[in-house]
């Protein structure tokens, strides 16, 4: 990945570029001071693929400075911020800015924020690669069957929505991955004319394709357990990040759209209030409905290769 940063402070863009280049997350291409120096430097900018903007600067601020490359500039936009304005926040996204970095800079924070912005680059190409596939197939007159799930690619979807709930590169992401892989399968097969299938044969059918054996069997047991703790990790981890979205931007478009959707909001507020009073409650109190999310990851799946 090609980057691009913007901000005042030498330290911060310093700071940036390290974090970029020691995580192997790609190459800073280009730097300015200030917003309006970027009309000189439009031809290394339009080679990036991710562009960190400060949001105050002296002369030319990041909102406006996004505004006026919005037209030249197709990468995603990630602003840095020192202040929490919900006012200015919601211009920012209305402009196209994906994500916001808070200020002073925490490492794990910028990590964690451009592995997800990287991971949606990498998705948003492998859908764009499947439309181009199925428009030449269309073109060499062969049928495709739009209205029927089963010949889309289903997993690429799925993995683009687990990059918006923040789950690629937890241990459980394999898992619902092979979830949803499954649940497609069967209604195909059997059009879920008994409603979808109960987690415990879901987990057991999973289980037997990975390891094989009786549902007796010890091993069979073990891979079971592991993969609902994998699971469950994975959806809390979820639901931290969507926790963590909302108390830094309540009107951030991934916790607009995924938030109410994926959990109970009560459940999210009580995440909201743990982490903000950096008090742990206990786990009986923040329970995730694990049945819950994965009909909700399975129907939105259908939803994005629907178009709708």
């Amino acid at each position: 990945m090609l980057f691009y940063i913007v901000d005042d402070d030498d330290g911060t863009r310093a700071m940036l570029a390290e974090i970029v280049e020691d995580g192997d997350l790609g190459v800073v291409v280009g730097e300015s001071v200030d917003g309006s120096m970027l009309d000189e430097q439009l031809f290394i900018l339009k080679k990036a693929d991710i562009l960190l903007i400060d949001l105050l600067m002296p002369i030319k601020d990041g909102i406006a400075t996004v505004h006026d490359i919005k037209p030249i500039f197709t990468g995603k936009i990630i602003m840095i911020s020192q202040i929490e304005s919900k006012e200015l926040i919601g211009q920012a996204y209305s402009h196209g800015v994906s994500y916001f970095i808070t200020k002073p800079i925490n490492k794990i924070e910028v990590l964690s924020v451009l592995k997800n912005v990287i991971e949606s680059i990498h998705l948003e190409k492998s859908v764009h690669n499947i439309h181009q596939l199925a428009g030449n197939v269309l073109q060499d007159n062969f049928i495709l069957k739009e209205n029927n799930p089963s010949e889309q690619n289903h997993t690429s979807h799925a993995q683009f929505l687990l990059s918006e709930l923040g789950i690629v590169g937890e241990n459980g992401y394999q898992d619902l991955l092979d979830i949803i892989d499954y649940l497609f399968k069967y209604e195909k097969e059997e059009t879920f004319k008994d409603g979808i299938p109960h987690l415990k044969d879901i987990y057991l059918r999973l289980a037997q394709e990975k390891r094989g054996g009786s549902p007796q069997s010890g091993e069979l047991n073990r891979e079971i357990k592991a993969s609902e703790q994998r699971i469950r990790r994975a959806i809390y981890h979820s639901l931290t990040h969507f926790a963590s979205l909302g108390l830094n931007d309540f009107m951030n478009p991934s916790f607009e759209n995924y938030a109410s959707r994926f959990f109970d909001f009560d459940i999210v507020q009580k995440k909201m209030n743990e982490i903000k009073n950096k008090k742990s409650l206990p786990s009986s109190q923040i329970r995730v409905n694990t049945k819950k999310f994965i009909q909700v990851l399975y129907f939105e799946t259908q939803r994005l290769m629907s178009g709708l």
